[in-house]
């Protein structure tokens, strides 16, 4: 199952302020303190969402890179996307045994600006040659989940992408089961969301 898109940008207030005026509500998320980062979201639906991350000036600058590669853009860009299971570790063994290593699980935490705590486990973004391509894997085992209060109208419709070399990435999505969520054809690499909103289509590269 989808669990969400990552959306990345250097300047998180004015790509809030961009994607709220075409019709992608967004709600704050929170902090990821120590890391640098903070989020606000929108619910896709289905039990996804719309990740939007970007730099938190009012945190300390963090001692080792932002996630993601936040510190490296110029641009907002749809980043990578995260896939949900259930019993993260069988998951991962599950993808090892079909020939494919997602990486150990890591744990982290975050509070809702209401004060409540989600706490999750997930792999770090696998295949870095297949440019966030290829999904992580998340365990948000019995914390409230993102999406339930996340700002709802939107809907994902569609997710698509290229790549010069479409059969690795298909090899990969074969190994964590998720392969007929995201369609992939030969071409150079573009990665694309395409959301239904109360305003019209709205697709995010």
């Amino acid at each position: 199952m989808i669990d969400h898109l990552v959306y990345g940008t250097p300047e998180l207030a004015g790509t809030v302020a961009r994607l709220s005026a075409l019709g992608v509500a967004l709600s704050p998320g929170g902090r990821h303190v120590g890391l640098g980062t903070r989020n606000h979201l929108a619910d896709l639906g289905g039990g996804a969402y719309l990740e939007v991350i970007g730099p938190d000036l009012e945190q300390p600058v963090p001692e080792g890179p932002r996630p993601f590669g936040i510190d490296t853009l110029t641009s907002e860009r749809l980043l990578t996307w995260a896939v949900r299971v259930d019993g993260i570790d069988a998951a991962i063994a599950a993808a090892r045994a079909a020939g494919h290593d997602p990486g150990p699980a890591h744990e982290m935490h975050r509070d809702r600006p209401d004060g409540v705590r989600l706490a999750w486990r997930l792999t770090a973004p696998p295949a870095p040659e297949l440019d966030g391509l290829v999904p992580f894997l998340i365990d948000w085992a019995d914390t409230p989940h993102p999406a339930a209060s996340a700002a709802p109208g939107a809907r994902l419709v569609d997710l698509r992408a290229t790549h010069p070399d479409p059969a690795a990435v298909a090899s990969w999505l074969d190994a964590l089961g998720v392969r007929a969520d995201l369609t992939v054809a030969a071409g150079p690499r573009t990665f694309t969301a395409v959301l239904e909103t109360p305003t019209g289509p709205v697709e995010l590269h």
